[in-house]
């Protein structure tokens, strides 16, 4: 497994700001929260289990954001612990649907796909980005997939179906907000190095009755390859998102950024 990279930080680059990062116990979600907070941040995070012992974090709320009072759970810990966010990084996501193609999903999987991958966001903007708006800044930042683009058929038809829900929210969104002084941006990664990445391999290798080296090459298959050999590590897309949320990108907004290592193979 390839050693976590380390960037340099800009001391106290966040010093003051209210961050909040959906997903962010585990994976690049952690990797984003961590950023952040060795920036100076301060930070919130919820997941369906209790607080991790390993996790710093200023709020931490024990919600399970893909069911309907998950997120008025969150935002109402928030806002009375900060009143507002200045930042707010939708990392949540996944796929817990068996891989055999378009037959193999019932009603239940195509709605479990969105209620994960795309209500989240949708509900947390929902409350609170009305306070961004009140006092005319903010940063808006949504995690969604090339799988948007390039769909693997076989393993995450839903998964990638509902992140280009959420792409396309995403842009509708930054139309609305950006005259309003919200900034919005979305983040489109391919393979990242995490443990639900290892999850797909497992359930590839069950669905189809192979190894885990094959089921691997699958993957690899599907995506046509990456071309610098590898995939992304959480630390990488956590630098992306920092810089994304930061006054150096100021300019930047309703655009979506790959971070792929080449494997989108078009323009």
């Amino acid at each position: 497994m390839s050693m976590a990279p380390t960037f340099p930080i800009i001391p106290g680059e966040y010093a003051g700001k209210r961050v909040l990062i959906t997903g962010g116990t585990k994976g690049a979600g952690a990797a984003i929260l961590r950023r952040f907070a060795a920036a100076g941040a301060m930070t919130a995070a919820a997941a369906r289990s209790s607080r991790p012992d390993d996790l710093a974090t200023d709020v931490y709320v024990q919600a399970d954001l893909s069911q309907p009072d998950g997120a008025p759970a969150l935002a109402k810990a928030v806002l009375e612990a900060w009143s507002g966010v200045d930042i707010l990084v939708h990392t949540l996501g996944g796929s817990r649907s068996p891989g055999g193609g378009f037959a193999a999903l019932t009603d239940d999987h195509w709605q479990e796909e969105l209620n994960l991958n795309l209500m989240p966001a949708v509900r947390l903007d929902r409350l609170l980005l009305p306070q961004m708006i009140e006092r005319g800044r903010g940063v808006v930042i949504h995690v969604s997939s090339i799988q948007r683009r390039l769909p693997l058929h076989d393993a995450t038809i839903g998964y990638a179906a509902a992140k280009a829900a959420l792409s396309n929210y995403s842009k509708a969104l930054s139309k609305e907000l950006g005259p309003k002084g919200v900034r919005v941006t979305a983040v489109a990664p391919g393979w990242i190095q995490t443990e639900a990445s290892q999850a797909l391999v497992a359930r590839i290798s069950e669905a189809g009755g192979i190894d885990a080296e094959a089921a691997r090459q699958t993957i690899m298959d599907a995506l046509g390859g990456i071309p610098i050999g590898r995939p992304a590590l959480p630390e990488e897309i956590a630098e992306l998102v920092a810089f994304l949320a930061s006054d150096r990108a100021a300019a930047i907004h309703g655009t979506e950024v790959t971070i792929d290592g080449g494997t989108i193979p078009t323009v």
